[in-house]
């Protein structure tokens, strides 16, 4: 070895790179090659098999043809008089910009008030939030539709009644802006828990010497969150912030449960219109087309949230 590294050769050594990393592999293979057959069979082949759907018209009849139609379905898409693709595309990203940085406040406001010295009983607290995370998207829901019913019998009404704040009652599914806030308080309160226990965690790393310095410096409760808190929690922060703009671009049983894409369509997000389309108008090629085109959005913001976000130095 140290003759070829005088002769200035380096193929020993690529091959012997070479060797450690194949034994390495080979090391390895026996218990990750369940979890590659798992990726290609349940992920990679019903991803081709959809791009193929796309450009196909699909008939569910077994026995018939399915012709190759070329771009047709994704013309049909934008072609759509109704424009009920744009309309979801807008509230997919409506969705994002609306949910996650409520969700991401709520869950550091919860989990450090729940992290003070006076607030007894932790345990308790995390569990309870984390609870609706655990519970059934459909006993939510149906939670919600009692919440949020029609008339004076509903919760919110009859309690908005009696407040005096409204003066006749809201049918809160029969107007846009009335259902996406059912949409909206439906998904926060089911998955603010878990960036409450992230945060309730990740607090729990910061040292106390950091708040101890403060508090000898004269800071106030506000400055200490704002200049000690907020900059150690930023690794987590960057964390939380992905997954939760990934789960707002993944609405589906917040809407479907809710309110079914109504009114007249004007609540639909991407995945619940590939839904309809595909299992109620049995439109399978342009459901298919929607969905390499929301692959390709979804693939488009995740490389930019790795670059971007994923790449910052954190300290």
């Amino acid at each position: 070895m140290a003759q070829s590294l005088l002769s200035g050769n380096p193929k020993p050594m690529k091959k012997t790179r070479l060797r450690i990393g194949l034994k390495q592999w080979l090391t390895v293979l026996p218990f990750v090659t369940v979890g590659i057959v798992g990726v290609l069979v349940f992920v990679v082949y019903p991803m081709i098999q959809n791009i193929k759907l796309s450009f196909q018209e699909f008939n569910i009849l077994p026995g018939t043809q399915s012709p190759w139609i070329g771009w047709e379905n994704y013309k049909s898409v934008f072609e759509d008089p109704n424009d009920k693709f744009m309309i979801a595309l807008k509230n997919t990203f409506l969705n994002v910009l609306v949910t996650v940085p409520i969700n991401w406040f709520l869950a550091v406001v919860f989990a450090v008030v729940i992290n003070t010295r006076f607030v007894k009983m932790k345990v308790t607290f995390r569990t309870l939030y984390y609870l609706p995370i655990v519970t059934s998207w459909i006993v939510v829901a149906l939670l919600f539709k009692y919440l949020f019913a029609d008339g004076a019998g509903g919760f919110v009404n009859y309690s908005l009644l009696q407040l005096g704040i409204l003066s006749e009652p809201i049918a809160w599914k029969s107007h846009y802006w009335s259902a996406m806030i059912m949409i909206w308080l439906f998904h926060i309160w089911k998955t603010v828990g878990w960036g409450v226990v992230i945060y309730m965690a990740a607090l729990q790393g910061i040292p106390r010497d950091l708040y101890e310095a403060a508090d000898i410096d004269g800071a106030s409760p506000v400055s200490k969150f704002l200049r000690v808190t907020l900059p150690m929690l930023r690794p987590i922060t960057l964390f939380v912030l992905i997954n939760l703009i990934n789960g707002a671009f993944g609405f589906f049983p917040q809407v479907y449960f809710i309110t079914a894409g109504g009114p007249m369509n004007q609540t639909q997000v991407i995945p619940s219109l590939i839904y309809m389309e595909a299992f109620k108008h049995f439109h399978f090629g342009e459901a298919a087309a929607m969905g390499v085109m929301m692959g390709l959005l979804v693939f488009a913001v995740t490389f930019y949230q790795m670059t971007k976000i994923g790449k910052q130095r954190l300290f």
